[in-house]
């Protein structure tokens, strides 16, 4: 038997949460499959199997938490099985802990899916099949009589009748759920009619956890103050237009508009260094690099990955970069490394329709960009009024470091960049 434990994520994690199991107990694996995906207060990492085996049995469930080195499933090497199916009954058996014979029944790699998931021993189940082997039928129909049983019961005398019920079924009283859910209260007995006022506890994935102590810590230790203006998208707009076909031929990948704000702040970053630099102690550290967080929904909430010296990427880099780093949130494979360090971070809320917002700044960051949504609005160009697609920006800065002239300043030089982007090329 070899335990799967939970390896070592990074210097500062200790503890992590089962995010998904990929593989069920009594499966077989092969070498280097992935077995289950684990969450960190970063990002996601999955385990594999250490060589060709069975996955005999999971410790520690889907949400629950595991510190590092702590013991997650067993594991026994196994060849594969011949013709490629399941595990042999025997072999099965034997992993799940079932002796091939004696008083405990035989157990099918189906049925023991089902005993773990409902929490069963194979020895409290009726076994009907060849050779008294336990079919996975046995354990449904197990579950199903007892979960009709209670509801009957519920249904015709209350709490009262739950209580002889459990008396009498103790081992699957857990397991099973009445075929009528009824409400419950707080005690998690029967409410005769009562509204339906259910609750669902779950909890709170390591990400979100660290997003939620990072939001309250900047709060708490910075001095924080968003400033707003307004861009006119459409140079960037037209300029998108022309050559976009053009650079997705070449690059194989789309010209978007982030990649025109990350340049535009990496030239405003240039010239108002504090917005680029973090307090540490009593001192201020300013950076001669630009690394860039963009704030991406994943499946597990909002993260940050960090684009490395933007300074020196291309438009094709940026670009291509973002969407790697898209794809991999939304499969939850981003590694620690991907979000760590940062010297400033865009967020675009405009994708989920978001017209003004008010940013809050990733710590030990001082500064976050915020976009909004593109609306077609009137504005007064040149003595006229003209409609065109107008965008809100949002600086929220740390106003310790940062004076508000200077952080004015800094949304004007992103505004004036956008509003003729042939800046950007040259360096005006």
């Amino acid at each position: 038997m070899i335990d799967i434990v939970v390896p070592s994520v990074g210097e500062s994690i200790s503890e992590v949460q089962v995010s998904k199991w990929l593989k069920s107990e009594g499966e077989w694996v092969a070498s280097g499959t992935d077995i289950a995906e684990l969450e960190t207060e970063k990002a996601s990492v999955q385990v594999s199997a250490p060589e060709d085996g069975i996955l005999v049995k999971i410790a520690k469930k889907s949400e629950e938490f595991a510190m590092v080195g702590e013991v997650i499933a067993t594991f026994q090497p196994a060849a594969k099985p011949a013709g490629g199916g399941g595990a042999p009954v025997a072999t099965a058996s034997a992993a799940a802990g079932v002796p091939a014979s004696g008083d405990a029944p035989r157990v099918m790699p189906a049925a023991q899916r089902v005993l773990s998931e409902n929490q069963l021993n194979a020895s409290q189940v009726p076994a009907s099949g060849p050779g008294g082997r336990l079919l996975k039928e046995d354990v449904t129909k197990f579950v199903s009589q007892a979960a009709n049983a209670i509801g009957t019961a519920a249904s015709a005398v209350g709490s009262a009748a739950i209580e002889a019920a459990k008396a009498i079924v103790p081992e699957v009283v857990a397991a099973a759920k009445p075929s009528s859910p009824a409400p419950t209260t707080s005690t998690g007995l029967v409410q005769q009619g009562s509204p339906n006022r259910s609750e669902e506890v779950k909890p709170m994935s390591m990400i979100r956890r660290t997003i939620a102590s990072r939001l309250v810590q900047a709060q708490h230790s910075a001095a924080l103050l968003t400033t707003f203006n307004e861009v006119d998208m459409q140079p960037v707009m037209t300029l998108r237009n022309k050559y976009r076909d053009a650079f997705q031929e070449r690059h194989g990948v789309k010209l978007g508009f982030m990649s025109f704000y990350a340049k535009a702040a990496c030239e405003a970053l240039r010239r108002f260094p504090s917005v680029n630099a973090e307090i540490r102690g009593n001192n201020i550290v300013y950076r001669n690099y630009f690394d860039i967080g963009i704030a991406i929904g994943g499946g597990k909430g909002l993260v940050v990955p960090v684009l490395r010296n933007v300074e020196r990427m291309s438009f094709a880099e940026i670009e291509r970069t973002i969407g790697d780093f898209a794809a991999k949130a939304t499969a939850n494979k981003l590694m620690p490394e991907d979000l760590e360090g940062g010297t400033f971070t865009i967020s675009n809320g405009g994708i989920y329709g978001s017209l003004l917002s008010t940013p809050i700044v990733n710590p030990p960051q001082s500064g976050i960009l915020g976009l909004h949504s593109i609306q077609e609005r009137p504005i007064a160009l040149n003595g006229q009024v003209v409609i065109r697609p107008m965008m809100y920006l949002a600086l929220t800065y740390d106003h310790r470091i940062i004076d508000g002239r200077e952080a004015v300043t800094f949304l004007k030089t992103i505004k004036e960049v956008i509003e003729d982007p042939s800046r950007l090329f040259l360096e005006v």
